[in-house]
């Protein structure tokens, strides 16, 4: 996809990393026009974001990819622990509780991150929409009506809005004069690289612990799906890791019990230096920040993939609402409202886990993020249980018709759930199908995951409002964001 004249579309996405590519297929299922830009002339190649966890895996039913990924993938090793050439024991690295009806996707799943990117792509050109590699954002203007990019193509972009999606170090965050606050995690750089080991069993995420008080350690995690696998090693600070093909060798060799040539070939290599940083806003103008252009964390706990499909997934309905249904433009601050301390906690959830003060848990699955307290949030029922679903909360999965709540969520549309109550509804837009402002109507048996009530479920699958009658607000709320009764 070639760019060379003037462009005009809906949002201007830069960067086609998962952040951007998530985003793009949300908007393209809402019949919102976008352009993705991406500066490299391909796909990030590497591993780097390996693990999706099961808040993610749902986004990605919603979108329509969970097949594909499911299928390339397969679940995260077991971690063996070696030294001096024998094996010590398995190692369990995370809790998972396994499949449930109300979280049908129990446990992480193992991906690279290039072929989730892969999948995503596929998934945008099912839907109309493409990515101009090899186009660089050279510069932006915005003023009230919409943002004016140039590309190092030559063409010029107009679009009503503009989301960074350029990872760590974008240069659309410093071209708005964003700020980054942060911190070093861990002085020690850490060289990652895809390579290839036919010698080395793929049962086991495979460990080796320094062996002496350095706290320099190796790991060596098979990639589900390929014949590849993942090489992680610390160095001393003040280091620079070879990333070359001896340079990988002599590591393995160094600090395992195989021979330098057990490696075939190094087919992706990158060093980084851990740490911990969050925009200080993530929105100038008409110009959203997302995925690690907001936030930037440390691999622990298998976080930061996740966190930006999550931004991508609650910034992606807005920007349809807005530009499609005609929803107020505040709608759009609820953005950094929501986002902004979700990864906050986040972030220092992935720190604490790098630095051996929590474990990969329930937190890490991200199935119990929220906004109860955000303004889009009404919670109008009083004397809850501690533990009742709240207006906030992400609505569970269960039994719905022939069925499941997934399946009656999954698409563009808001879903209004009576359960276990005959309580009147107030007659709502049929709309279309495409249409974000759609709310579909499920009567559904007592289901106690719910309890009893009435549940509006907003399309990225949280409760925006909760309550016992229609009467309570249901009306007001839906005329807010131009959800209008008929």
């Amino acid at each position: 996809m070639a760019l060379n004249s003037v462009k005009e579309t809906g949002v201007l996405i830069v960067g086609a990393g998962p952040t951007g590519l998530t985003l793009a297929c949300d908007l393209a299922r809402r019949g919102v026009s976008a352009l993705v830009v991406e500066r490299d002339r391909g796909l990030f190649p590497g591993s780097r974001g390996k693990g999706l966890q099961p808040r993610t895996l749902e986004v990605f039913d919603d979108l329509g990819v969970i097949g594909a990924v499911l299928a390339a993938g397969g679940p995260i090793p077991v971690g063996m622990v070696w030294r001096d050439g024998e094996r010590q024991g398995e190692h369990h690295m995370f809790d998972a509780p396994g499949p449930t009806p109300t979280a049908p996707y129990g446990e992480p799943r193992m991906l690279p991150q290039w072929r989730t990117q892969e999948i995503l792509l596929a998934r945008l050109r099912e839907l109309g929409g493409d990515v101009a590699f090899d186009t660089a954002v050279t510069g932006l203007a915005q003023d009230p009506h919409g943002v004016t990019a140039r590309l190092s193509t030559g063409a010029s972009v107009r679009a009503a809005y503009a989301v960074a999606a350029d990872g760590g170090r974008s240069t659309l965050r410093a071209a708005l004069g964003i700020t980054m606050a942060g911190e070093s995690v861990d002085p020690n750089p850490v060289l990652v690289a895809d390579v290839r080991i036919p010698a080395l069993d793929r049962d086991h995420w495979h460990m080796f612990p320094a062996t002496d008080d350095s706290g320099l350690f190796a790991a060596i995690c098979p990639l589900a799906g390929t014949p590849d696998f993942q090489l992680t090693a610390q160095f001393p600070a003040g280091t620079t890791p070879d990333l070359s093909l001896r340079g990988v060798r002599d590591l393995v060799a160094a600090r395992t019990h195989l021979p330098a040539d057990a490696v075939t070939e190094v087919r992706w290599s990158s060093d980084f230096r851990p740490r911990a940083a969050l925009a200080d806003r993530f929105r100038e103008g008409r110009v959203f920040l997302a995925g690690d252009a907001a936030h930037v964390h440390s691999p622990a706990g298998g976080q930061g993939l996740n966190t930006s499909v999550q931004d991508a997934y609650n910034l992606g309905w807005k920007l349809g609402a807005v530009l499609r249904d005609g929803a107020p433009g505040t709608l759009l601050d609820t953005y950094e409202e929501e986002r902004l301390p979700n990864a906050a906690q986040v972030l220092g959830l992935s720190t604490r886990i790098h630095r051996g003060e929590a474990r990969r848990g329930a937190a890490t699955r991200q199935l119990g993020i929220g906004y109860r307290e955000a303004s889009l949030t009404a919670e109008t029922r009083t004397d809850l249980p501690e533990d009742a679903l709240r207006a906030g909360d992400r609505a569970p999965d269960g039994p719905c018709g022939s069925g499941t709540l997934f399946d009656a969520f999954r698409g563009p549309h808001w879903t209004l759930l009576a359960v276990g109550t005959d309580a009147e509804l107030p007659p709502l837009n049929g709309g279309s199908a495409a249409s974000g402002a759609t709310v579909h109507v499920h009567r559904v048996p007592a289901y106690e995951p719910y309890g009893k009530g009435l549940f509006l479920v907003r399309p990225d699958g949280y409760v925006g409002w909760a309550g016992e009658d229609a009467r309570d607000g249901l009306t007001e709320y839906l005329a807010a964001l131009d959800l209008k009764s008929a």
